[in-house]
């Protein structure tokens, strides 16, 4: 396995565990003591969210077989991630109805005579309160995501990498092909002359001779 995942796996697990001690601890705390808790809550999961996007860039980069069982490791990683990522919202949820039905109960206790201008403007500032936490969430899963398309991006590039560097090899195998054949051509070029060289010699002594024959035969 490697060495860089099992780093990433072990801040995992420690955050894991010192997370889910948080949600227990947060869901029987009150007001402000709760905010902070939860605030700590959201920000570790943010973290846990980072690792786990490592580990997965990394294991797609190992061979298949360890990239497989890692993968699969990985699953059981995110979907108890997803868990946690639900108890701290009902966690939430939990306190934003409370924190809405004390203040109602606060306005009837202070008044046994509201109007109902008063009414709405309380609806009022639940539902900002509401619309509020809509956005924050779906600010958080925008910034996830753009998270997750920067991991498929780098995977990308990963690959391309690889595919270059193939390419690269293959290209200098080429290269080394072609500098044997234009060798073996040169000593096929040389040889070729080098016998011409040797069959004109041949042929040159061959007509000395027959001249120096027809020579003597004339003058004999």
């Amino acid at each position: 396995m490697s060495e860089v995942f099992e780093g990433y796996e072990r801040q995992y697990c420690e955050l894991s565990d010192n997370l889910t001690r948080s949600c227990t601890s947060a869901s029987v705390l009150h007001g402000e003591l709760k905010k902070q808790k939860l605030s700590e809550i959201k920000e570790g999961l943010d973290e846990a969210d980072a690792l786990i996007r490592k580990m997965d860039l990394e294991a797609r980069s190992l061979q298949p077989s360890t990239k497989a069982t890692l993968l699969a490791k990985l699953r059981d990683y995110k979907h108890y991630l997803s868990n946690l990522k639900t108890d701290v919202k009902r966690i939430t949820s939990t306190d934003t109805n409370q924190a809405a039905q004390e203040l109602l109960e606060s306005g009837i206790n202070e008044t046994t005579t509201v109007s109902a201008d008063q009414k709405g403007r309380l609806l009022m500032s639940t539902e900002r309160l509401n619309q509020s936490t809509e956005r924050i969430k779906e600010s958080r899963r925008t910034m996830l995501e753009t998270e997750e398309l920067g991991v498929s991006i780098l995977q990308d590039l990963h690959q391309q990498r690889q595919s270059l560097l193939h390419a690269h090899s293959t290209l200098h195998a080429v290269d080394d092909n072609i500098s044997k054949s234009k060798k073996i051509l040169t000593t096929i070029s040389r040889r070729i002359n080098k016998n011409k060289l040797i069959l004109s010699l041949i042929i040159g002594a061959l007509i000395l001779a027959i001249l120096i024959i027809l020579y003597i035969k004339l003058t004999g």
